[in-house]
């Protein structure tokens, strides 16, 4: 089996105490680490918003095509919306199993906001991927489904803010010139933060890869490439909120939407109900990949009742490289694992700066520029 590797945890009340050592947080995202930091003891009701917004994402994936087409906006080179087959992994190959639901969080400020509002430099038609209104699925559709997605966001974000406050910390000591709660002020007040809901597809024995790598594989580096699934990749943004993963049997529990007769006039708001979830993934070699620091590919479990933290590409750059972003990829449930049709549902949160504010305090990049710039990288033609 790959390597398991026991990612640094914090309570809760820690972050809330500012007790966090800077000796843990660089054991977390200093230049040595594996560059997440798992935060236990959340509020309690992070256990039911997690389970009803994964439990979403196995509805939207098994909607019809032309529902799905309504929620695709390619402008925005589908980083609104729904989006399956756009990407390419590793390989060159068409990714057909992961489809992805991205939403803008700027709601965690205003209420009233559905996208980050333009400005002189960027503006819906040259920078439609961040300036893009969500588009979420309608309430005779998926009912509940808005209201689920952003409040486990809104919980998520909140975490955030308090690890964004303990990086603060340790920077305005380490970095000379470092603006006080520079990194809290850009979690907290971001209109460009965005969310991914992530529906792994159950794999099709028949269609099933030949000779899929085995865990042990990866671990020693052997088989034709360790991360055909999801190419190995840097986040751009700060602070990345993750959830565990839900593992669902869809042949046990067909995630189909039943069709609702209500009218949405009434009293009480209609919500699909929670699927339910396997204990554990069929398939131990399946899940979130970190390459650490020593060239090692290891393989990092997030407990269900915790929020993970990933740093990204503009913290590096924020703190000038005392905390570093983390190359990882992520696996899915092989087919020949299970006799069922293995689901994996996840949620990704990534806390990014304002388009206008700096990352590279030296070069007064702000995030806008360097955005802009890896989303060109990122784009196939």
């Amino acid at each position: 089996m790959a390597p398991i590797a026991q990612a640094v945890t914090v309570s809760l009340q820690e972050l809330k105490d500012g007790t966090v050592s800077f000796e843990k947080l660089q054991q977390a995202f200093g230049p040595d680490s594996l560059g997440i930091l798992v935060v236990k003891d959340v509020p309690p009701e992070f256990a039911s918003l997690r389970h009803h917004a994964l439990s979403y994402s196995s509805y939207l994936g098994n909607l019809s095509k032309s529902e799905l087409d309504k929620l695709e906006n390619e402008k925005a080179k589908y980083l609104t919306g729904w989006s399956l087959g756009k990407e390419t992994l590793k390989n060159g190959q068409v990714d057909t199993l992961k489809g992805s639901f991205y939403a803008n969080c700027a709601f965690y400020v205003d209420p009233k906001l559905s996208c980050a509002a333009p400005t002189e430099e960027f503006n819906t038609d040259n920078f439609p991927e961040y300036l893009s209104p969500n588009i979420w699925p309608d309430d005779a559709t998926l009912p509940g489904f808005k209201n689920s997605v952003e409040d486990l966001c809104r919980l998520i974000i909140d975490v955030a803010v308090l690890v964004a406050r303990a990086c603060d910390r340790f920077a305005e000591k380490e970095i000379a010139g470092y603006p006080n709660g520079y990194l809290e002020k850009v979690v907290s007040t971001s209109t460009t933060t965005k969310a991914r809901l992530l529906h792994y597809f159950p794999e099709d024995p028949a269609n099933a890869p030949p000779a899929p790598i085995k865990a042990s594989e990866i671990a020693n580096g052997e088989g034709s490439d360790e991360d055909d699934w999801c190419a190995t990749h840097l986040d751009h943004g700060c602070l990345t909120g993750l959830t565990s993963a839900m593992f669902v049997d869809e042949a046990k529990t067909p995630a189909v939407a039943p069709a609702f007769e209500q009218t949405l006039a009434d009293s009480k708001p209609l919500k699909l109900a929670p699927l339910p979830e396997l204990d554990a993934s069929p398939d131990p070699a399946s899940g979130l990949y970190i390459k650490s620091r020593t060239g090692q590919t290891v393989q990092v479990k997030i407990p269900r009742d915790c929020i993970a933290f990933q740093t990204g590409e503009a913290l590096e750059r924020i703190t000038e490289g005392k905390f570093k972003a983390v190359p990882h990829f992520v696996r899915g449930a092989r087919a020949s694992m299970s006799d069922g049709r293995i689901a994996r549902n996840t949620l990704a949160v990534f806390t990014q700066p304002n388009l206008g504010e700096e990352v590279d305090m030296e070069q007064h990049i702000t995030f806008g520029e360097f955005a802009r710039g890896i989303v060109a990288k990122n784009t196939v033609s």
